[in-house]
């Protein structure tokens, strides 16, 4: 069954699932309709919100944005890579690079790829590109951050770095068992931040909606990523849906409402025209470069 001919009412039913933690196997046999059929409206959902977030989601007027990133993988966990059969390029450990308005809990930026300071440039540049106004940022205590703000705000922003100090985890040691955050470590690195509000919470916290809500982030399954680029469709979709579809329980309100980027809450029948929108203009240039790692920035 093509996108063209599937209707209204059943992308409207398939959609929600794909945000809120169904696996594609099972919305497939929910809605009735084959596994491939998710799957391509996945991708032209992705490429269009993707394309949606890039054009209006611009001169955000924030006061503080916090920034972290969220680990997954595709097809093989990176360790595991070298011997897996088949492993495609993209194939290791897969990061989710995240920038989100304090205030409005709007995500400002993504950034899909690996974790060195390449991206970290790319996601910093991307940020600074969105924001109508001067801002605290507050990043965790990842080193490629330092040069990555300096190039992309220079001396036009109050930053300052949030660390955590672990230490061994309570108990006897599990498999899982993560270590114990046993302090934090606020340091100044530009301009002059407010102390009381350099935090990483927020963000961590809408990370943590994303690993519940996003079945290709949940661990000890078989539902990661096969391909890297329909983690970054899935991403986008999310993040649309997050941004303008959803309303925040403490804002009662959707972020983008919050942030001023969008006058209405939007249902999934405005991301089903979106997709409609997207598929009628021509052919745009692909989302991936051939030659590099699969990644996506918005």
């Amino acid at each position: 069954m093509s996108m063209n001919k599937l209707p209204l009412a059943k992308r409207v039913q398939i959609l929600p699932m794909l945000c809120d933690g169904s696996s594609m196997r099972s919305i497939s046999r929910i809605a009735d309709v084959s596994i491939n059929t998710v799957s391509g409206l996945l991708v032209d959902a992705g490429k269009a919100c993707a394309e949606h977030h890039d054009r209006t989601v611009r001169n955000v007027a924030s006061k503080r944005i916090q920034a972290d990133e969220i680990w997954s993988f595709c097809y093989a966990k990176q360790k595991n890579v070298a011997t897996a059969k088949a492993a495609p390029e993209e194939a290791g450990d897969v990061w989710t690079w995240t920038a989100l308005d304090a205030d409005s809990k709007l995500i400002v930026s993504y950034l899909i790829g690996g974790r060195d300071a390449g991206y970290a440039n790319e996601f910093m540049q991307n940020v600074a590109s969105r924001l109508a106004n001067r801002v605290q940022l507050t990043p965790d205590g990842h080193k490629a951050y330092l040069d990555a703000v300096e190039g992309a705000f220079g001396a036009n922003v109050d930053y300052a770095m949030l660390v955590k100090l672990y230490g061994e985890a309570p108990g006897p040691a599990g498999r899982y068992s993560p270590a114990e955050c046993t302090g934090i470590k606020k340091t100044r690195i530009e301009g002059n931040p407010s102390k009381k509000h350099v935090s990483t919470s927020y963000v961590e916290r809408q990370n943590l909606t994303m690993h519940m809500l996003m079945r290709r982030f949940t661990r000890l399954t078989n539902a990661f990523s096969k391909k890297a680029e329909n983690h970054a469709h899935m991403v986008a979709l999310y993040t649309t849906w997050y941004n303008f579809v959803r309303t925040h329980k403490t804002l009662r309100c959707s972020p983008a409402m919050a942030a001023g980027v969008s006058k209405t809450l939007w249902s999934m029948e405005d991301v089903v025209a979106l997709i409609d929108a997207q598929a009628a203009k021509p052919n745009r240039q692909a989302t991936y470069k051939k030659a590099e790692r699969p990644k996506i920035s918005n």
